[in-house]
């Protein structure tokens, strides 16, 4: 019994991981490469633009799907179905024909945004001990894996051709789709837990299943009247503009302050390089508080120093995008943390990031574009850059509201009353 239990856990840390690694290199992969793309398929600049904005509202417009997906089939079901689906459209698009490129982007997008969306219930709901740990291992893995498709992009597509580039992001998504697949299957795994729907209401003594689809403190109405769920879903809107809007637009703000595109380029790989090992430490922080507010101030602070420092004093820019880096990096991580810190059920946290995400992304898919067009309007960064400023004030409110002691309760105007105090153990919530 207890070898079969040790066995069932060593599965669902290996489809964690590989669930994970998938989450962001089908995105990262293409990015370098849509010029080669736009060369071969002779693809006009209005479609280009269309291209590089399309994942990130991917991510946005099919968050919703996902709880939906969890809740009628078992979030194990539906993992494997989202890493299918990344597999196909990485696929897809290596086709040399532009509807090809353009559908095979939005399944892969489709697939990506329901695995972010359950990636926070799978850990609230087979690691809610450890929610710091695995929280910080997953952003972890998932900036690494990011970076590495984004690294070896342009490598691979000299060496075989963008269309073998493009698809080989298919690859760690089949074995990662089969681990799941089994993980899904009732007796695939033996005695593992099942990964079914369960109905939508449930007596509060009922036991919890698997697959992160009920349980005590799953959802039963909608997160729509609960102000604590709107809060971090702004929070995390706000953050995730804020970053995008950076890896957007950073390296033209640098050149026009007078750096080398060598340089300025360089400066957006630093400022996404110091964020890797925040991924993994802020987490861990955050799960051990039973308030995450100063944590929001320290971000907060360093965004407002770092962004006045880019627009008042841009010869210290090298201080000013380390500083970002450590903003920016701790910011996401934090943010995704409160989506399993805010809940007391899987099914509640599934339903959570479905909300939070498809807010935060479809903010984050717009906001370069805007940020652009103000440019153009303004024929300068100063303005931009001042909104940049500006946005961290909502950011602040959100992030501060957001990272109070309680939890989400659907159907209703008032947040839960946090009746739970940290342990000892990393990020474990005990019941007082």
């Amino acid at each position: 019994m207890g070898g079969t239990h040790v066995k069932t856990r060593l599965w669902l840390i290996a489809g964690l991981i590989l669930l994970t690694i998938n989450l962001r290199a089908a995105i990262t992969g293409m990015t370098p490469l849509i010029g080669n793309v736009q060369e071969a398929l002779t693809l006009s600049d209005a479609q280009v633009s269309v291209l590089a904005t399309l994942p990130v509202l991917c991510l946005g417009l099919f968050a919703w799907l996902a709880p939906r997906l969890a809740h009628r089939f078992g979030t194990h079901a539906a993992v494997c179905a989202a890493l299918g689906v990344v597999a196909l459209g990485a696929a897809v698009r290596a086709v040399p024909w532009p509807a090809a490129l353009f559908a095979g982007t939005v399944l892969s997008g489709a697939g990506i945004a329901v695995g972010n969306v359950l990636m926070p219930a799978l850990i609230k709901d087979h690691f809610a001990q450890r929610i710091g740990l695995f929280t910080g291992l997953a952003m972890t893995l998932m900036a690494v894996s990011g970076a590495f498709a984004a690294g070896v992009a342009v490598p691979l597509c000299t060496a075989i051709g963008w269309q073998p580039a493009l698809a080989v992001s298919a690859v760690p998504a089949v074995p990662a789709a089969a681990v799941w697949w089994l993980l899904a299957v009732p007796g695939a795994r033996g005695r593992h837990r099942r990964s079914q729907p369960q109905p939508q209401m449930r007596p509060p003594s009922a036991p919890r299943t698997a697959g992160g689809s009920g349980g005590p403190g799953g959802s039963g109405g909608s997160l729509l009247r609960c102000a604590l769920a709107w809060w971090v879903s702004a929070f995390l809107g706000l953050v995730s503009l804020m970053f995008y809007l950076l890896v957007a637009w950073l390296p033209q703000i640098m050149h026009a302050s007078g750096y080398t595109p060598g340089e300025a380029g360089l400066m957006m790989a630093v400022m996404l390089a110091i964020g890797i090992p925040l991924g993994f430490v802020v987490p861990l922080v955050a799960a051990r508080m039973r308030s995450q507010r100063p944590l929001v101030g320290a971000v907060i602070v360093a965004k407002l120093i770092s962004l006045a420092g880019l627009l008042l004093a841009p010869a210290h820019g090298w201080v000013w995008v380390c500083l970002l880096g450590a903003a920016t990096g701790g910011a996401f991580p934090l943010a995704i943390t409160l989506l399993g810190l805010r809940t007391d059920g899987p099914r509640a946290a599934a339903d959570l990031s479905g909300m939070a995400q498809t807010i935060g992304y479809l903010l984050a898919g717009l906001g370069p574009l805007a940020t652009g067009m103000l440019h153009d309007a303004t024929d300068g960064w100063r303005v931009p850059l001042v909104a940049l400023i500006a946005l961290v004030v909502p950011e602040a409110v959100a992030g501060l509201l957001a990272a109070r002691p309680g939890h989400v309760r659907p159907g209703s105007r008032e947040e839960k009353p946090a009746q739970r105090t940290a342990s000892r153990a990393d990020g474990q919530l005990v019941r007082l």
